[in-house]
């Protein structure tokens, strides 16, 4: 199995900055993509930014410009630097990768168990 452990939510004033960590472990054999998805308050779960293993990135709308994904391949974990935050980034970010567990498996997909942002207006 893979866990992956979210850290570095907390309250911050708009235009602040957070930046959010995530680190996986467990029986990894590799991780193919990483990536962050956030769910606020009577919302649908929303892809925020995703980065491959070789570096590609994508970011939603609302966030390009403003957020940062980046991943330590040798730590297998990923980062989300968040700037100028607005009140409407407010949700539980959670964690997200797809990787297999041996070198013969199928990949699968795992997430962590979420770290609060909350952004005060």
């Amino acid at each position: 199995q893979v866990q992956l452990v979210e850290s570095g939510g907390g309250l911050v004033r708009a235009g602040g900055s957070l930046r959010l960590s995530c680190t996986a472990s467990g029986s990894i054999f590799s991780i193919e993509t990483m990536g962050w998805d956030r769910q606020a308050p009577g919302k649908r779960r929303e892809a925020v930014a995703g980065i491959t293993s070789g570096g590609n990135t994508h970011y939603a709308d609302s966030v390009k410009g403003r957020f940062t994904i980046s991943r330590d391949n040798a730590k297998n974990t990923v980062y989300l630097e968040m700037n100028s935050l607005k009140a409407e980034d407010t949700a539980l970010y959670y964690c997200n990768a797809r990787g297999s567990e041996t070198m013969t498996s199928g990949p699968k997909d795992y997430w962590g168990q979420g770290t609060q942002v909350t952004v005060s207006s």
